[in-house]
C-alpha cells in the first residue's frame, strides 16, 4: 500500500486549495492606502540617442503627481550583474551600467525612458502618451556575429559589443585539437538554440512603499528570491541599508527563471515611493512583459564530436555565440558559461572537451536564465551531434550512447569540465526507457503511419544536469557575487505545532506540501501540524530563493539541519522528564521513549515543557524550542535521464505531430511522487514548446516581431501528448541529507533534442537522407522546406 503521509507519499498540494478557489494573494491583489499608479514610457526604437524629454504636457494632465526621467536618479547605481566572468586571458567581462531609466541612449525596444505616476492607472496611461521624447534613431545591431564584427556599438563607453570571450577549460584546448585532428571520424553540426519568451501566467508587478516615520522601505514584488532583490537593490542601486528594506514576494504565478532577477521597475517604485510620499504600484501588461521580461536561450553554436572507429567519443569542441541582449541581467553571464560548459560531458566518458563562448551585446531584450539555464543548451548541442554521428557511422542511436556511458562502478566520476558526478546509473534509465516507450514495437507503429501516408520517426536522447547550485566557495571562485547556501528556522510552539521559515520561495513547486512531509517524517507527527512561511525578508533569515532545482536539495537540507537541532534539544527535555540518559532516548511516531523500557512521553508534552518549564533542566537548557540552520552544499546534484519521442510528419505540409513521449528520470530519493510527475509534465511541455512552436523574432531594425500571442506560439493541450513518466531508477545523492537531486528543470532540458531527433529520423526513414538537421522550432514551413532540399 502506498504511504499516505511523509516522505514518499503523493500528498495533495495544500496550497492548491487557495489557488483553485481564487483566494491566492498575488502582488497585483495588494492595494495600499494612498496608493498611486505607475506607467513607464518605453523606447519604440531599438537604438536611439535621447536628445530631449518634454514632460510638461504630461505633468499638467489630471491626476498626474510626477513624471520621472533619468535626471531623478542622479547618483544612483545601475542594476548589477550577479556573476563576473573572466575571459580566456583572465580579463574581467565588460560590464556597462544598466540604469533605472535610460541615460543618454535607449538600447532596445521596451527600454524604460520615463515614468508617469498618477492617482489612477488610466490617468497614468493617458499622461504617458503625452510625454514627448526627441530621440535620434541609430543603426541597431541584432545579429551576434555582425555585432562582434564591427556593428553599431550598444554601449559606446565600453568600446565593444563583445562582453567576454571565454574558454573552458583553456588547458584542454591543445589536447582537444589534437584528438579531433587524429580521430577516425569527426561529426560537425551548426545549430541555433532559439530565443524564448518565458510567459509566466502572472505578469511581473511591483509596489513600493515608504514609511517616513521609521525611514523604512517595503517592496512587494513578483520574485523568486526576495532576499537577493533586497541585497542587490539596497546595496548596489539605491543605497538603502538592508535593515531598512523589506522585500515581500507573496503568491507568485510562475517564474521559470524570469522572476529571479532584479529588474529596474522594482528599484523605480521603491525610490519613487519616497519621492512622492505615497505607495507606487506598477503591473505589467502582457505586451509589456514580452519586451521587458528577460528572454531565454539565444545561442548559435558549432559543435564537433571526434570518435574512434568503434564509435567511442574522443573529444568535443564547441564555439558558441551567446546573446546577452542590451544589458547584463542578474545571472546572464553565468548561463552560457558555468551553467553550460560544465555540462558538455553529458552522461558520457569523453576524455577531452573544450568550450568557447563569446557573449555579445545586441539591441534586444536582455537574456538570462530560463528553465534549465545553460543545461538545455548544452544537452541540445551534445545530443543532436551524437545522433548525427550515429547516422554517419551506421550505429544505432541507443547503442552509441550505451557504449559511451559513464558506468555505475565509475562513480564518483570526474569530468574534464570541472564537475564531478557523485552517483548515477545511465544504463538503468535507458533500460527503463526502452521498456516504457516500447521501442521494440516502433516498427509496427511506423508501418501503421505509412498506411496513412505519414512518416513516423523515433528520437532518443539522454540528459544530465547540475542543479542545487553550489557550493559557495566554488561558485565564488567562478565569479558568483553571492553565496548559494540556504537557510531555515524551525519554530515549535507550546502545543506542538511547527512553523518552518525557509529562504526558498515557492512559485508552483509545492513547497507548502513537500517541506511539511519532510519535517513530519522526521518527528512522526501529522503534516497538518507543520506550516511553511516564505517570501518575506522580515520573517525569514537570509535566503537565496528558488531556481536551479535547488528547493529540496539545498532549502530542504537546511530544514533537515534545523529540525535535527530541534530533535536534539527535545531529546534532552524528554530525558529529563523521564529521568533517563539522553543517549537512551528514541523518537518514533511522535513519541519519545527510553530504549528497552515502557517509559515514554509524547511530542506535545515535551513541547509544552519547553515553554512551561516547571519541570525543566534550566541549568542545561534555556526555555523555548526554536532553531536556525544554514546549509551550503559540497557539490551540485546530478539528475539524469533518458527520453524518447515519436512523431508523425505529413510529407505534404511538413506538419509534425507528437504521437508519444516517454521520460525515464533519476531524481534520487523522491519526496512526493505526484508533485515530481507534475514538474516533469510541465518541463516537457516547455521543452516541446521550444522544439516545435516558440521563437522570439526580431527584424533587422531591432523591432520585436513576436510581441504578442498573435505572433508567439505557445504550446496548447493539443500540441502535447499524454506522457509516460517514470522515476523508479533512483540513485540517491550522496552529499545531502535527503538524497534528493532536483526535478523541476529536467523535462525542459531533455525534451527538445528528443523531438528534433525524432523529426530527423522520420525524414531520414522517409527517404530524405539529405536532411541532417533542422533548427528549432521545427515548424511546418521549416520541415517542408528541408524536405524540398
Amino acid at each position: 500500500m502506498p504511504k499516505d503521509q511523509g516522505i514518499g507519499a503523493s500528498t495533495k498540494r495544500r496550497e492548491d486549495v487557495r489557488f483553485l478557489t481564487g483566494k491566492g494573494r498575488y502582488t497585483d491583489d495588494i492595494n495600499l492606502r494612498g496608493q498611486t499608479h505607475c506607467v513607464f514610457v518605453r523606447s519604440q526604437v531599438a537604438h536611439g540617442r535621447i536628445n530631449a524629454i518634454d514632460t510638461s504636457a504630461a505633468e499638467a494632465m489630471p491626476g498626474v503627481i510626477k513624471v520621472f526621467t533619468s535626471a531623478d536618479f542622479a547618483g544612483k547605481g545601475g542594476v548589477p550583474c550577479g556573476w563576473q566572468i573572466h575571459d580566456k586571458q583572465g580579463n574581467p567581462m565588460l560590464e556597462p551600467k544598466h540604469p533605472i531609466l535610460a541615460e543618454g541612449k535607449a538600447r532596445y525596444v521596451g527600454d524604460a525612458i520615463a515614468a508617469v505616476i498618477a492617482e489612477t492607472l488610466e490617468q497614468a496611461r493617458d499622461a504617458a502618451e503625452a510625454v514627448v521624447i526627441d530621440i535620434e534613431e541609430l543603426p541597431a545591431v541584432v545579429d551576434m556575429k555582425a555585432a562582434v564584427a564591427g556593428g553599431a556599438l550598444v554601449h559606446d563607453e565600453v568600446g565593444s559589443n563583445l562582453c567576454y570571450d571565454w574558454g573552458f577549460i583553456e588547458d584542454n584546448k591543445g589536447a582537444v585539437d589534437a584528438a579531433i585532428k587524429s580521430a577516425h571520424h569527426v561529426t560537425t553540426l551548426e545549430l541555433v538554440n532559439n530565443r524564448l519568451i518565458p510567459n509566466a501566467m502572472e505578469p511581473r508587478a511591483a509596489i513600493g512603499d515608504y514609511n517616513s516615520a521609521s525611514d523604512d522601505y517595503t517592496l512587494y514584488t513578483t520574485s523568486q528570491n526576495p532576499h537577493v532583490i533586497r541585497l542587490l537593490m539596497g546595496a548596489f542601486v539605491l543605497g538603502i541599508p538592508e535593515h531598512k528594506l523589506r522585500v515581500i514576494a507573496p503568491d507568485v504565478g510562475g517564474g521559470f527563471g524570469s522572476k529571479i532577477f532584479h529588474y529596474v521597475e522594482e528599484a523605480f517604485v521603491t525610490h519613487a515611493a519616497k519621492v512622492v510620499g505615497r505607495p507606487v504600484k506598477w503591473t505589467a501588461q502582457r505586451s509589456e512583459s514580452f519586451m521587458t521580461d528577460a528572454h531565454g536561450r539565444d545561442h548559435v553554436t558549432k559543435i564537433e564530436l571526434a570518435l574512434d572507429k568503434d564509435g567511442h567519443f574522443l573529444a568535443i569542441r564547441t564555439e558558441t555565440y551567446a546573446n546577452m541582449g542590451a544589458y547584463l541581467s542578474t545571472f546572464a553571464s553565468s548561463v552560457p558559461t558555468y551553467l553550460h560548459g560544465t555540462l558538455m560531458a553529458g552522461n558520457y566518458k569523453t576524455p577531452h572537451i573544450y568550450v568557447n563562448v563569446k557573449a555579445v551585446f545586441t539591441n534586444t531584450v536582455p537574456v538570462d536564465a530560463y528553465r534549465g539555464a545553460g543545461r538545455p543548451e548544452a544537452t541540445f548541442q551534445l545530443e543532436r551531434v551524437i545522433d548525427k554521428a550515429a547516422r554517419e557511422m551506421g550505429i544505432d542511436p541507443i547503442e552509441i550512447r550505451r557504449r559511451n556511458f559513464v558506468q555505475p562502478n565509475e562513480f564518483p566520476y570526474q569530468t574534464p569540465v570541472a564537475v564531478a558526478y557523485d552517483t548515477g546509473n545511465y544504463q538503468a534509465t535507458m533500460d527503463k526507457l526502452v521498456q516504457i516507450a516500447d521501442i521494440a514495437g516502433f516498427e509496427g507503429r511506423r508501418a501503421e503511419s505509412a498506411k496513412k501516408g505519414l512518416l513516423r520517426g523515433l528520437g532518443v536522447n539522454c540528459y544530465i544536469e547540475a542543479c542545487g547550485i553550489a557550493p559557495s566557495n566554488l561558485v565564488g571562485q567562478l565569479g558568483a557575487r553571492a553565496g548559494l547556501y540556504e537557510s531555515a528556522t524551525v519554530r515549535v510552539n507550546a502545543t506542538g505545532g511547527i512553523v518552518v521559515m525557509t529562504g526558498s520561495h515557492s512559485h508552483g513547486q509545492g513547497h507548502e506540501t513537500t517541506f511539511p512531509q519532510v519535517v513530519a517524517e522526521m518527528i512522526g507527527i501529522p503534516e497538518a501540524q507543520v506550516e511553511i512561511v516564505h517570501g518575506d525578508t522580515a520573517n525569514v533569515p537570509m535566503g537565496m530563493g528558488t531556481y536551479g532545482s535547488r528547493s529540496l536539495a539545498v532549502g530542504g537540507s537546511a530544514i533537515v539541519r534545523a529540525t535535527n537541532k530541534i530533535i536534539a534539544k527535545a531529546k534532552k527535555i524528554a530525558a529529563h522528564l523521564m529521568e533517563a540518559s539522553e543517549g537512551d532516548i528514541e523518537l518514533k511516531d511522535g513519541k519519545f521513549s527510553v530504549a528497552g523500557t515502557d517509559k515514554s512521553v509524547d511530542w506535545g508534552s515535551v513541547c509544552l515543557a519547553a515553554y512551561v518549564p516547571h519541570n525543566y533542566p534550566l541549568a542545561e537548557l534555556e526555555p523555548g524550542l526554536e532553531e536556525t540552520a544554514f546549509y551550503d552544499p559540497s557539490n551540485f546534484t546530478y539528475p539524469a535521464g533518458a527520453y524518447a519521442c515519436e512523431v508523425e510528419v505529413d510529407p505534404g505540409t511538413g506538419k509534425v505531430t507528437i504521437c508519444s513521449f516517454a521520460a525515464a528520470d533519476d531524481f534520487g530519493n523522491v519526496i512526493n511522487p505526484m508533485i515530481v510527475e507534475g514538474q516533469v509534465h510541465g518541463g516537457l511541455a516547455q521543452g516541446i514548446g521550444q522544439a516545435m512552436l516558440e521563437a522570439a523574432a526580431y527584424d533587422a531594425n531591432g523591432q520585436l516581431l513576436s510581441g504578442s500571442y498573435m505572433d508567439y506560439a505557445m504550446p496548447r493541450a493539443d500540441d502535447v501528448p499524454f506522457y509516460m513518466v517514470d522515476h523508479s531508477c533512483q540513485t540517491p545523492c550522496t552529499h545531502n541529507p535527503l538524497g534528493v537531486k532536483g526535478c523541476g528543470e529536467a523535462g525542459a532540458i531533455g525534451s527538445p533534442p528528443a523531438v528534433v531527433n525524432a523529426v530527423i529520423d522520420a525524414l531520414q526513414r522517409g527517404g530524405h537522407k539529405h536532411v541532417t538537421h533542422i533548427d528549432m522550432p521545427v515548424s511546418p514551413v521549416r520541415v517542408w522546406s528541408a524536405m524540398q532540399g
